[in-house]
Order: C-alpha cells, then structure tokens, then sequence
C-alpha cells in the first residue's frame, strides 16, 4: 500500500510502499507478516538483558544499550565505561569497525585523522551491554553472538515474549548480532508493553531511561532524540531499512516498515500515524533539495 509520496515542484515524482501497524488505531496493509525489525530490536533486547541479570551503573545506560547512537564523545565515552566496569575494553566487541553514524560526528572524527573502530560503530551499546551481561553469568565472551549462547537464547525469548508471539526466523544484523523476525503488529505490541508496564519493572526502567536521556537513544539533531524531547512520554526508535517504532502509554503505539527500504518515508509516516492517536507531534519536515533549496517535501499519504 502507499504510504507515502515524494513531491518535486508540484509533481508526484516517486511513491513509497509500506505496512503501518497500530495498536489503539487503524493499521495500513498487511501487518501480521513477520519482518526483520533491524535495531528496533534493541529495546526489546534490553529488556532481555536485564532479565538476564545485567546490572547498569546508572538507568542511562540502559538508554544507550538500547540505542542506534551517533558516536559523539558522550556516547563513546559511556560506551568504554560499560565495558570497563565489566573488566572489558573495546577489543572485546564483536560489532565490525566502523565511523560515526552521525554526520558530524563523522565529519569531526575523519577531520582529526581517525578512521574506523569498533566501539564507533551504531550499535557498540548493545554490544557492550550483550558484554557485560556475559561476564554476570560467566557466559562465554568469544562466542556471544551465536544464536545458541545462552545470551542469544534469553534475548529471543524476551523478544517474543514482549511481541505476543513466536520467532518466525533467525538473521544477522548489519552489526553481526542475531537478529529475530516478528510481526509489525507484534513490535508495535512490545513498544507498548514497555511504557504501560509497572514502574521497577525491567520494561519500565528501559523504556523510562530512553525517554529521561534521549541524546544517548540517538545523538544531538536526531529525529528519535528530537520526537522524544518535543513529546512527554514517547519512546521511539529508529531501524534500518526503513523500520520505525513509537509508543505512548494511554495512547497505542505504532511500528512500521517502508517496503524498499527508504530512510527517508519514515518519519513523516510515523509522524501520520501518531496524529491518528490523538497525538500533537512536532514539524519534522523532510524536504527535497534542488539545488541546495527546497523544492518539495515527502508527505505521508495512508
């Protein structure tokens, strides 16, 4: 189904595809086909986590365990902190090199000479936090992220538990992490779950750390940082492929996946699917440049 447009000049210059699922509202297409949610996950597998046995230094870490982050200095440095208050340096991670996700992140860090490591990579959190949760247990570190370490086995678990229902298949994601397919519906069931649970509750405190320290959950300009500080109570998560996820409590929640992959549908069909809750949302527009001036925008359509 469409879901969103690309407007150029006046003129519909491409559609986009996709699947909006929504609990407390209308969803748009087939949302009970199981999907990989990319790092929409990672809440979720947070939540694995502490059920693990994972004990933060202070409720902001879980934010950043659970984040996409940008590799500013505050996140990296958080990140070594993690791991060293396991014993651990960024050696230990298995994610693959690579430079800051954020853009100016990116630009400082190749400007004073540095080129790809791991701990920079999006995804270094949760692998600290996979890390740390390991050394609780006296897992093995070497082999945690294949899909039978005892880790990889509690966090599908907690993701389908959270879902409502089961696995429908295991991949790898871009960071070398197993990742798990569930329903659109089933992560937009999980998001909420985390922010109508019980306060204390491991569902709770994740989703209580992502809303008190949102620049750890993304990064200084980014839409998820910006959604959250704009609108008490949210929580949010960016995914790769065009995979987006949001919940208010008392309101419902939303997760959605722009079929090819698009990046740039996403927010403002989330920020449609919000407003059908009942939601004030912020402008966040998405314009299309020509010649370094906007000429048009991408519009949700459903």
């Amino acid at each position: 189904m469409i879901v969103a447009e690309v407007i150029r000049s006046g003129f519909v210059e491409s559609v986009h595809h996709g699947v909006v699922a929504v609990v407390g509202g209308d969803s748009v297409g087939d949302v009970e086909t199981p999907f990989f949610p990319r790092s929409c996950n990672k809440p979720l597998q947070t939540v694995g986590l502490l059920n693990a046995g994972l004990v933060p230094r202070e409720e902001a870490d879980l934010a950043l365990i659970s984040a996409s982050h940008d590799a500013e200095p505050f996140h990296v440095e958080r990140v070594r902190g993690i791991l060293a208050a396991a014993g651990l340096g960024p050696e230990a991670l298995g994610c693959p090199a690579d430079l800051p996700l954020g853009e100016t992140a990116r630009r400082d860090w190749l400007r004073g000479g540095g080129g790809p490591e791991r701990i920079l990579m999006n995804c270094s959190g949760k692998h600290a936090g996979f890390l740390a949760t390991c050394v609780v247990n006296g897992w093995p570190l070497d082999s945690y992220l294949e899909i039978d370490h005892p880790l990889q086995k509690a966090l599908a678990d907690a993701v389908s538990h959270l879902a409502g229902e089961p696995i429908a298949a295991l991949g790898v994601d871009g960071c070398g992490a197993p990742i798990f397919a569930i329903s659109p519906l089933g992560l937009a069931r999980a998001f909420l779950r985390l922010v109508e649970a019980e306060p204390g509750t491991p569902e709770r405190r994740v989703a209580d750390a992502m809303r008190a320290h949102p620049e750890l959950v993304a990064g200084t300009g980014s839409e998820d940082t910006v959604l959250m500080g704009a609108m008490p109570g949210l929580i949010v998560k960016r995914g790769a492929d065009g995979v987006h996820a949001a919940a208010v409590a008392g309101a419902g929640a939303v997760a959605l996946k722009i079929s090819d992959g698009s990046a740039r549908a996403r927010v403002p069909v989330l920020l449609e699917a919000l407003r059908r809750l009942g939601l004030e949302v912020p402008d966040l527009p998405e314009p299309v440049l020509g010649g370094g001036r906007r000429v048009g925008e991408v519009r949700a359509v459903f």
